[in-house]
């Protein structure tokens, strides 16, 4: 029997069924990628992704509403984003949260809207959209679904149309961009969304389906320890407020309401770790308080509550984060080994998120500092979008995003830092500036044959690249590769200072044979060789 209108419990089992499709498919999705390195792949970030979102079910009722269901998936997907595909993909599901605001359930012509919606949402969070990518895949198949479907359409209809055009053009992104057609494959992101979409689908036509490593949706509040806060215990940490408030036009401008004031009101009454932010009439507020009860208060002057969770941290309070005096600056840096989050904690860097972080991973290490400033250093060019929704999402400090494209970016940026700069914004621009100083490039391991920019790189070879954009050599030494990589550079003799982290699966006698070797080629250059402990680049190279 098909389906006139969708509910909230089916569309949860179609996003568990979208979320462990993609799944299934993410190491072949992953092989997608143009360069064979596989270094926060499409994937692994998509699936991320959507496991954050479905990780949101466990706090629906027995029957939610579709419009509760949409939303907990997209602010799930938004806080657990990897990669600028795991970002874009949020911003997808985050659009078609807006367009079901008002929807208990839906028909095929009220998806197609709210889909429309997830078009415009998407492109909007991308600077430069290029076509040819997952944005082309789901526009050009939520136009022609859109296109196909009347009043009399069911929900299985508008899937079966949003597929089939999304099948048709994903098998054309490699005419749309060279760097996919040089390489013979498909995108990976449109890839990975069909694989989604058609987990989505099978799961509404088949009540039985169980895609392959999709756990159980689980309904209800997680257990709760009774031992651990008795008759006789003092509260130590207050309790964790999160408030989902829906404003209220009887209440409130909509338009024009600022949540600074709800902000302001959070900080006077002694408030700690506060997120807030406005999306649509919609607020979501985060924040520790010893009285709940006066922020509930204070908030519904505003609104109404769509969802509350209280609870006590003493709990949980090894989870709690020990306050700190609330300084003028913060710096919070990616690093992806333990000897480069190391090396930038002694240059200067507050805290460090892991390779290929979330953009929770950068509000979690926010929250961590107290700071009426915050600087973000991304430092890979698929970690900015992450880092520039994260610094949306937080309110009270300015967060500045210096857009780092690679490590080596980030150590040079970290090597001038000057905390105690009165002018943060100035100081920004002259880190964006150094930023553009440092050359990048890398060694590392190829773990497939591929045609890259007319050099042929075989599988198990060292490749030496400049920024992932243009591979230089392809040896069967590592060490060798790095002297072909630094002597193709341009101006390497005039180059004055050059910083090399060496990878996890570099050996001390190879990390010897490297310094030797570039001393003796480049005898003025200033070069230190740093134990980085990355895991896919055995090494990083910064020069200027």
């Amino acid at each position: 029997m098909e389906t006139k209108r969708l509910d909230g419990r089916t569309f949860v089992r179609m996003l568990a069924g979208g979320a462990g499709n993609i799944g299934a498919h993410s190491t072949e999705i992953d092989e997608l990628n143009v360069f064979p390195v596989p270094d926060g792949d499409t994937g692994s970030n998509m699936t991320s992704t959507m496991a954050k979102g479905a990780g949101n079910f466990s706090k629906l009722s027995d029957a939610p509403s579709l419009n509760d269901v949409a939303h907990r998936f997209a602010s799930g997907t938004v806080l657990g984003a990897r990669g600028n595909s795991g970002v874009i993909l949020s911003q997808i599901f985050m659009g078609i949260d807006m367009g079901l605001v008002t929807c208990k359930d839906a028909s095929a012509l009220e998806l197609a809207k709210a889909y429309q919606q997830g078009v415009k949402r998407s492109y909007a969070a991308v600077a430069n959209p290029t076509e040819g990518t997952i944005l082309t895949v789901f526009r050009e198949a939520t136009e022609y679904a859109a296109s196909k479907v009347t009043e009399d359409s069911s929900v299985e209809d508008f899937y079966r149309y949003h597929i089939e055009q999304a099948k048709e053009t994903l098998s054309r992104t490699k005419e749309m961009l060279p760097v996919l057609a040089e390489a013979d494959v498909i995108d990976s992101g449109g890839a990975g969304y069909v694989a989604i979409a058609e987990g989505m689908y099978r799961a509404l036509v088949d009540d039985d389906y169980v895609p392959e490593k999709v756990e159980p949706v689980k309904y209800g509040v997680k257990d709760i320890d009774l031992d651990a806060f008795t008759r006789d215990s003092v509260l130590e940490f207050g309790y964790c407020t999160e408030l989902l408030i829906r404003l209220q036009t009887s209440k409130v401008d909509i338009e024009s309401f600022d949540t600074k004031v709800i902000l302001d009101f959070l900080e006077s009454h002694g408030g700690d770790s506060i997120v807030c932010f406005k999306e649509g009439d919609v607020v979501k507020l985060h924040v520790h308080t010893v009285n709940p009860g006066e922020v509930l208060t204070e908030c519904r002057k505003y609104g109404e509550y769509l969802a509350v969770k209280i609870e006590n941290m003493s709990l949980q309070h090894d989870e709690i984060l020990v306050k700190q005096k609330r300084r003028h600056l913060a710096v919070i840096a990616m690093a992806p080994g333990d000897g480069i989050a190391e090396t930038f904690k002694g240059l200067g860097a507050d805290a460090t998120v892991g390779d290929n972080p979330s953009t929770g991973d950068f509000v979690e290490a926010l929250h961590s500092i107290p700071a009426d400033n915050y600087i973000l250093l991304p430092n890979d060019k698929n970690v900015i979008m992450a880092a520039n929704q994260a610094a949306q999402m937080v309110e009270g400090s300015k967060v500045y995003v210096v857009p780092t494209r690679t490590v080596q970016e980030g150590h040079g940026v970290l090597s001038i830092l000057t905390p105690d700069v009165p002018d943060v914004e100035a100081l920004v621009e002259d880190l964006k500036a150094e930023a553009e100083n440092i050359t990048s490039a890398s060694v590392a391991l190829a773990t497939r044959d591929a045609d890259i920019s007319g050099q042929h790189v075989h599988k198990g070879d060292f490749i030496a690249l400049f920024s992932k954009d243009n591979i230089v050599s392809d040896e069967k030494d590592k060490v060798q590769a790095l002297i072909d990589l630094l002597g193709d550079i341009e101006g390497m003799d005039n180059m004055e200072i050059g910083t090399i982290f060496c990878g996890k699966d570099v050996t001390e006698d190879e990390e010897r044979d490297a310094r030797e070797a570039v001393e003796a080629r480049w005898p003025d250059l200033q070069v230190e060789f740093i134990r980085g402990g990355q895991e896919i680049y055995c090494f990083l190279v910064g020069l200027e």
